[in-house]
């Protein structure tokens, strides 16, 4: 049997911010060990308060991932019994049931099921990605198709390199379908018809065209992709991590939903942040400012583009940071 290709997150420290290289050997693919190192990345940055964002970019120049490693699907799918689809879901289903109990977990891997229950972990990642109070940007270096782009898409924010690159879901190609996500969040950044077309003839974007759907969120010159993604991610990771985990969860769960249902996902979520320690301080030291200048401080002179920058609403003085304190 042919073995699958190794992959590598190789992980630098930079503070407040991760960079994490994906490094999928000579064609840059994503495999099952790079699946289970993202998964343990991102547990990591959820838990650690002093992370703020994650950056990921290629480890290889032109490719960011270029795809899934092709053996790894095509092996996990001839080892299912071919399954109708009121069959497919309730594997997955059942693989997803077994993964939450995690204790059949070395049976499952020997079985049948192993290539569903790796297929629902990789989709708990990324919800995961979605759930949390990091930020995660992708720094597109390069090309990413497939499941490549699903990553991408699983990401808060995108930078992509300018030049001969491309970005899509070419699984058509194949006789398949997109099977990380790309369907579904894809549909959601750039709409349904735009979405629906692009993946059914398995053209992908260039940087122009990407940028202008609104699939990736800047496009800049290949030697400042990395730089630039560090930049946002900085900037963005200035926001307190219940927030933003709030707001995440808000926007990508509850967006979806039916209206009444969204609404009620956004009460649940500001109940949290306006109980929060967080909040409570910075709203009293808004109070405190707004009494002792006679002005609303996001009104007052330059205090609206400082807040942006460092991510809290400033003190006017030392005497409205006191009064919040009290």
């Amino acid at each position: 049997m042919t073995q699958q290709v190794r992959g590598d997150l190789v992980i630098e420290d930079h503070g407040r911010v991760l960079i994490a290289r994906v490094d999928g050997g000579p064609h840059s693919l994503f495999g099952i060990q790079i699946a289970r190192q993202l998964e343990a990345l991102v547990d990591r940055a959820d838990r650690d308060p002093g992370v703020h964002a994650v950056v990921f970019t290629g480890a290889r120049p032109g490719r960011f991932v270029s795809h899934a490693d092709v053996r790894w699907l095509q092996a996990e799918g001839a080892a299912v019994p071919e399954l109708g689809r009121r069959s497919a879901s309730a594997a997955l289903r059942l693989a997803r049931g077994v993964d939450r109990a995690r204790v059949l977990d070395p049976v499952v891997q020997k079985t049948p099921l192993r290539g569903v229950a790796q297929l629902d972990r990789l989709h708990a990642t990324f919800l995961k990605m979605n759930a949390s109070g990091v930020i995660f940007v992708a720094a597109l270096n390069g090309s990413a198709l497939g499941l490549g782009a699903e990553f991408a898409w699983a990401c808060d924010l995108r930078i992509m390199a300018d030049g001969d690159f491309f970005i899509g879901q070419p699984e058509v190609l194949l006789g398949i379908m997109p099977g990380g996500g790309g369907s579904q969040r894809l549909t959601r950044l750039i709409g349904t018809h735009k979405s629906l077309v692009a993946i059914l003839e398995g053209k992908p974007f260039t940087p122009a065209q990407a940028l202008a759907n609104g699939a990736v969120d800047e496009v800049v010159a290949p030697e400042d992709v990395v730089t630039r993604a560090v930049e946002v991610a900085e900037y963005f990771g200035k926001r307190t991590k219940g927030s933003v985990e709030a707001i995440k969860r808000s926007v990508y769960f509850g967006g979806s939903m039916s209206l009444q249902e969204g609404l009620h996902v956004e009460r649940t979520e500001f109940l949290g942040t306006d109980q929060s320690p967080e909040g409570q301080q910075l709203m009293l030291q808004y109070l405190a400012d707004t009494e002792s200048s006679g002005e609303l401080p996001l009104y007052h002179e330059d205090v609206y583009d400082r807040a942006l920058e460092s991510g809290t609403v400033p003190a006017l003085d030392g005497i409205g940071a006191r009064a919040a304190r009290k």
